[in-house]
């Protein structure tokens, strides 16, 4: 399998327009692009899903194991919420990196906890674009000795 899911979760769809103090100017497009055009020089595909319900990422997560050898994920709100999401992603086997374009842990402090960090390889926050291009470098350097 030589493909990396990219998950995006509710509300991601309005990056471009949705608080761009905070999230930056980039679309979502722009930020999948950039990834795709990553890992496709590591010689992978990338297939992005987004959804504004939860149950729709469950369901891809659960068709990734047959399919994908990895996923990058900004679960959005969801990271803050969502245990059955996080039991999806406990089930898939490959690696999994969890991105932020913000800081969650310098925001809100319902922000502050995460669902997700604990079934997760790693996490990226706060590093706008730049994070999704190193979710992209993480799971191929870890799919690397597999």
């Amino acid at each position: 399998m030589r493909e990396i899911l990219l998950l995006s979760g509710p509300n991601l769809d309005l990056l471009g327009t949705r608080s761009p103090e905070i999230y930056g100017s980039a679309t979502l497009e722009e930020h999948v692009n950039a990834a795709r055009a990553r890992a496709e020089l590591a010689g992978y595909r990338l297939r992005h899903v987004q959804s504004n319900f939860e149950g729709e990422l469950i369901e891809t997560v659960h068709a990734a194991r047959d399919s994908s050898a990895a996923i990058i994920i900004n679960a959005g709100a969801l990271t803050h919420s969502s245990w059955a999401l996080s039991d999806a992603l406990a089930i898939f086997s490959g690696p999994k990196i969890e991105v932020h374009l913000s800081n969650p842990a310098a925001r809100e402090p319902f922000r502050h906890r995460t669902t997700l960090a604990a079934v997760v390889d790693g996490s990226l926050a706060g590093l706008g674009a730049l994070g999704y291009l190193l979710a992209v470098d993480a799971v191929v350097a870890l799919l690397a000795p597999r």
